[in-house]
């Protein structure tokens, strides 16, 4: 049969898309490779020369009455990854709760109280990061004294992760963290949304992921912001990242717990670092990669095991074997 000019035009077309297809596909999984390499440059060496609370003091503002896992998950998850101290600001309804899961947390009772603010301030000095948002709810009265924890923590200088409804709050007062280049946003799609429509007032291009991330980030004065996705999509207004490290197709509640508080640990480790471990790439966007990338590995290896039953406890009993292979091999 002949072959006219066109249908040969066509089949050369196709294999020059593939070609592309295939480089663009290459390029992304140096990029990733590369990536990967910058994270494992900030993880300290463990050593018998540190003392305690070196590798990672970490501040979880979060738990009320009505939820008290996921300030847990991200307070175990900053333990796991290897911060030396994990300490919970919760609820006194709270406190007792996420106490019986787990000895290795410290939990202050604080964050109902009339002088919640001046609570938590008095451990601030101490904190190396602080991760906002985990299980707090939207009362309003706690929202008010997270607002002043997080203008006391902005003044200090503390690396900021905000999560949840957190992110609530900030979507309610754009302000709080408005060109505070300390923080990390962590928005899931809905979360994405409408921190975009605040900000920008427009509807989310759902067509260009990478242009909607770095906008927004723009947009609030260069804050890093993780749109957590099919793949994760990282900008701090300057430079995307994209982390597309294979999960699963289980979405049980809490990742998003595990994320913001490993994400805790590896921030604290990137600005310790300094820039030349991390090779001209903002220390939010290895990090943000890092925790990223953890929180997939684990997701991946738990649902090997355990299919659609996969929850976050199962996850987390994954972190030090998914961190090993990604980062200590």
């Amino acid at each position: 049969m002949a072959v006219g000019p066109c249908w040969v035009a066509v089949r050369a077309c196709q294999r020059v898309l593939k070609r592309t297809f295939s480089l663009h596909k290459a390029q992304a999984i140096k990029d990733m490779e590369n990536t990967f390499q910058l994270v494992r440059n900030i993880i300290p060496p463990l050593t018998t020369k540190k003392h305690k609370g070196q590798d990672g003091r970490i501040g979880i503002v979060g738990g009320s009455q009505e939820y008290t896992g996921a300030p847990y998950f991200a307070a175990i998850s900053a333990l796991k990854v290897g911060a030396d101290l994990s300490h919970v600001f919760c609820t006194r309804e709270a406190a007792p709760v996420i106490k019986s899961y787990s000895p290795e947390l410290i939990v202050h009772p604080v964050l109902d109280s009339p002088d919640a603010v001046g609570e938590v301030e008095k451990w601030l000095p101490r904190l190396h990061a602080l991760v906002v948002g985990p299980g707090l709810g939207r009362d309003d009265v706690l929202l008010g004294n997270v607002k002043g924890i997080l203008e006391a923590s902005k003044a200090r200088g503390i690396p900021i992760v905000i999560d949840a409804d957190g992110l609530w709050l900030i979507t309610q007062q754009l302000t709080l963290i408005q060109g505070y280049r300390k923080a990390i946003l962590t928005p899931n799609h809905v979360e994405f949304s409408r921190l975009s429509e605040a900000v920008l007032r427009d509807p989310v291009d759902s067509g260009d992921r990478r242009g909607a991330v770095l906008r927004l980030s723009q947009a609030l004065g260069n804050v890093t912001v993780v749109q957590k996705g099919e793949q994760d999509v990282i900008s701090d207004g300057e430079q995307v990242l994209e982390c597309s490290q294979l999960g699963s197709n289980r979405r049980c509640g809490g990742q998003g717990d595990l994320l913001s508080g490993s994400l805790g640990v590896l921030l604290h480790w990137a600005l310790h670092t300094g820039p030349e471990k991390t090779n001209g790439f903002s220390p939010f966007l290895v990090a943000a990669f890092g925790a990223c990338a953890l929180t997939r590995q684990c997701n991946h290896q738990a649902f090997q095991k355990h299919g659609r039953s996969t929850t976050t406890t199962d996850m987390i009993a994954e972190i030090g074997s998914a961190f090993n292979r990604l980062f200590e091999t």
